[in-house]
């Protein structure tokens, strides 16, 4: 790279790019405009009179004065109200004779995308507090809905990480241009991201495919990223259904899917649609664990109900634990979903739910409720059940058991699987399958369920995008001092969990389980491994990185062993460590104000994952 390629030059070569996908383009000096409205509004007026041809004057501008007028509120807040407009319409009021009467207005056409105005301007000025002068922004219909900033790829100071810094302090010093922002985009060549006004700098991401081949994406060139979100089409695809937000309580985050989301989720509906008219067999949806699987399936929700008419969901999970926690993803952003998730709290209320609609929904459930009885809930065709982690051996039809009986001698019984039960209760839906881990080459039955694969994304493709984070193991021996027989009782529960978990399974290992947790929970045995484990975190972890460290306990009791046996020996941890775990009815009462209730453990989850908090120390159970 020579140091003649300047950040000009690049810009140049930027807008050629975007004139050969279909852009205009204009010079920000050459247009006579207000410099202090953000909007376009020769091109804006021009653009809502075609797309919404036919449409009362009255009420056209009185959805422009609400798209220029925003009320007091936060930026974020701003933004969100504008993308319910992008994405759904303007409600807008008109007077007839009879009185007065409302009308959507749209502010683009995404099923014809060539009625839509597109353009990509340069040096761009805008005034608000001060007089800024964007490299890049792209205009939908004359609304500025991308700001990108360049940088110069043969300058050693000034590389993409300068760009983001300058489209933060763009947000404080000329925040108007923001309120109708779809995406920031910025760039050096070398490295091109793109995030949202919420994001931090290490949420903005590549977009390394074209037409959604994870093939070379390695060293993708910045056209690649360019041409993967800003095409016509897919643009607005992105923006209708692939940007949302999650109300988190006191903040609220804007999400727009990332490339494995997007093709995976745009994979996943064709072969829902297939699977609907043919074996029921949807596929199985595997991204690796952090990549954003959660989103992914609210994406796949949303798309879902237009493109099969708005079906009923019934989303299953297999811990309660799991329920609680994809159920909470939805309902953060149940305004995208445009409806509000419901938790089936029982099999009768299950039935219920599916019973009262004939369309539309969200329905979670665990599998167990379905195993309390085989007879039928809906009979319906419009039922899409999304099943979380697919890979387990839970979803199985059916499978041979041997079992001694009371003589020792070996019988063989036929169980039949949750699968085949699920199926027998909602017989004409359509089953799909997401998962975070591989299935495994001799796990018939979950492609038996639902099918083959969808979309491969798997840790190496994640760690390289910096979806995920990658994971070392090293190996560690520590001295419980267990006998021969212990160990022997370990390896046959070891072989027990490969199993299908089944309820007879379970009340048949409730003894073993007491024996294991009398030995795994001894008090010499928790002296000896929290001793190791404060020797390893101080010598070797407590300052790496952020010095955060996760302690996963064999079950409540012992993660409160742990807990006290830490604190004990190092009395001042008192905020350093602490125990994330559910609480149950039947508790000791000292240890409520250790666990405290599920606001407690949401608020000690997020100070985890918080570099700057005092609390290093998590200590889990099943999480």
């Amino acid at each position: 790279m020579t140091s003649a390629f300047t950040e000009a030059s690049y810009e140049n070569s930027l807008i050629e790019l975007f004139i050969n996908m279909g852009y205009d383009h204009v010079y920000g000096p050459d247009i006579e405009r207000d410099y202090r409205n953000p909007l376009y509004m020769d091109v804006l007026e021009d653009s809502i009179q075609r797309i919404n041809k036919g449409a009362p004057e009255e009420a056209l501008t009185n959805a422009l004065d609400k798209l220029k007028n925003f009320e007091n509120a936060s930026l974020v807040q701003k933004n969100q109200l504008f993308m319910d407009y992008l994405q759904n319409g303007i409600e807008a009021r008109y007077h007839e004779k009879d009185g007065e009467r409302t009308t959507r207005i749209y502010l683009a056409d995404y099923r014809r995308p060539e009625n839509n105005s597109f353009i990509i301007a340069n040096q761009w000025t805008f005034i608000e507090h001060s007089e800024k002068r964007p490299d890049i922004v792209l205009f939908l219909n004359g609304i500025p809905i991308v700001i990108a900033e360049l940088k110069s790829p043969s300058r050693e100071e000034a590389d993409a990480s300068a760009a983001y810094r300058q489209l933060r302090n763009y947000m404080q010093e000329i925040p108007s241009l923001f309120i109708y922002n779809v995406n920031c985009v910025m760039s050096d060549q070398l490295i091109s991201k793109a995030g949202t006004i919420t994001s931090n700098e290490d949420r903005y991401m590549e977009w390394k495919t074209v037409d959604g081949s994870y093939e070379n994406t390695q060293f993708a060139q910045f056209d690649t990223f360019f041409q993967g979100i800003y095409q016509k089409e897919r643009l607005l695809d992105i923006i209708k259904n692939f940007v949302c937000f999650s109300d988190e309580g006191t903040n609220t985050f804007k999400i727009m899917a990332g490339y494995h989301q997007y093709f995976a989720v745009r994979k996943a509906i064709e072969s829902t649609a297939k699977a609907t008219k043919t074996d029921g067999k949807g596929g199985v949806f595997w991204h690796t664990q952090g990549s954003g699987k959660s989103l992914s399936m609210v994406f796949y929700a949303h798309l879902l109900q237009e493109k099969l008419e708005s079906p009923t969901i019934v989303v299953i999970t297999d811990r309660n634990d799991l329920d609680d926690q994809l159920y909470g993803q939805f309902a953060k952003c149940r305004a995208f979903l445009r409806q509000t998730p419901i938790q089936a709290d029982s099999r009768e209320h299950l039935k219920s739910l599916l019973a009262g609609r004939t369309a539309n929904g969200i329905i979670f459930t665990t599998m167990q409720k379905f195993e309390e009885s085989e007879e039928a809930l809906s009979e319906r065709r419009n039922i899409v059940v999304m099943a979380d982690e697919a890979h387990r051996g839970h979803y199985g039809f059916e499978r041979t058991s041997i079992q001694k009986d009371k003589g020792g001698h070996d019988i063989a019984r036929i169980i039949k699987g949750t699968a085949q039960i699920i199926r027998n209760s909602l017989p004409n839906a359509t089953y799909i399958g997401f998962t975070g881990t591989p299935i495994s080459a001799k796990d018939r039955s979950t492609r038996e369920v639902f099918g083959n694969y969808i979309d491969i994304y798997d840790m190496t493709q994640a760690v390289e995008d910096g979806a995920t984070r990658p994971v070392y193991y090293e190996s560690r021996v520590i001295r419980l001092k267990l006998d021969q027989a212990t160990l022997k009782l370990i390896d046959q529960k070891y072989d027990q969990l490969a199993e299908e978990t089944e309820p007879y399974v379970i009340e048949q290992s409730k003894k073993e389980m007491g024996q294991m947790e009398a030995i795994l929970g001894a008090d010499k045995t928790i002296e000896s491994l929290v001793d190791d484990i404060l020797d390893h975190y101080e010598n070797h972890r407590a300052n790496l990185l952020t010095g955060k460290a996760m302690i996963v306990a064999y079950s409540r009791p012992i993660a409160m062993k742990i807990y006290k046996r830490i604190l004990a020996l190092r009395p001042n941890w008192q905020e350093k460590v602490a125990v994330v775990m559910t609480s149950g009815n039947n508790d000791p009462e000292e240890w409520h104000k250790i666990i405290g209730n599920k606001t407690h453990k949401t608020e000690l989850a997020n100070k985890f994952k918080d570099n700057d908090s005092p609390l290093k120390i998590a200590i889990v159970v099943d999480m």
